[in-house]
């Protein structure tokens, strides 16, 4: 039976690669994007609701599908203002969840951030934990939690400090052995490739899933 994919964030890097992948696999009929602006060129396949996505609940009647990739998020520096960017890294991917149990949507998996937690004194490390907290109470059957580390990837922007990042850890990676395994640089194709594994496969029984299990997993399983 051909599927239908929901993907909030499919103009990011993540959610681009996501989008490649579900438009050239034969199980999805029809893929879903829900987004602020047009993305042009697009295959029949695809369908584009437009408008406030910080006002998701509007879309409730066409929020319908078997699966939601979600892979909004934003920065410190492209939003500056604590209470528009918890609306956008809390407030999305939470009503998204509760479209999707309203909707009977069994399937719903958000990219997070490695350092998440509810009761962190970091606001970005707290929003993040408290979005997982709030998805997880929704109850939707299949809920994965995905935690990355430093994403790698060409993206659109110039992230300076990111970059540093990368080049620095880069040098270091052979050093993290064990628990550390998870502080490795991982690619934004990785973390598409997982979501379409756990969506195909249920390959993980954790609802939570550190860097380091998101690379094994990527590798477990290819598209049809």
């Amino acid at each position: 039976m051909k599927k239908t994919a929901i993907i909030l964030g499919a103009t990011g890097l993540t959610g681009s690669i996501l989008l490649e992948k579900l438009l050239n696999d034969n199980r999805y009929e029809s893929i879903k994007l829900f987004s602020r602006k047009k993305i042009e060129g697009l295959p029949k396949k695809v369908q584009q609701f437009i408008g406030n996505i910080l006002e998701l609940e509007t879309f409730k009647d066409d929020f319908k599908a078997d699966e939601v990739f979600c892979c909004i998020g934003t920065t410190v520096k492209k939003t500056p203002n604590k209470e528009t960017y918890k609306r956008i890294d809390f407030g999305i991917p939470v009503t998204a969840a509760k479209l999707s149990k309203e909707n009977n949507i069994s399937t719903f998996i958000v990219v997070s951030a490695m350092g998440a937690n509810e009761k962190s004194t970091v606001f970005y490390n707290r929003t993040k934990g408290e979005m997982e907290q709030n998805v997880l109470l929704k109850n939707i059957k299949n809920t994965y939690i995905l935690r990355p580390s430093i994403i790698e990837g060409n993206r659109n922007e110039n992230r300076i400090l990111e970059k540093i990042g990368l080049v620095v850890l880069k040098l270091i990676q052979p050093l993290f052995m064990g628990k550390l395994k998870n502080y490795k640089i991982i690619k934004a194709e990785e973390i598409a490739q997982t979501m379409v594994n756990l969506a195909n496969s249920k390959v993980s029984e954790e609802k939570i899933i550190p860097s380091n299990k998101i690379k094994e997993i990527s590798k477990k399983i290819k598209n049809n």
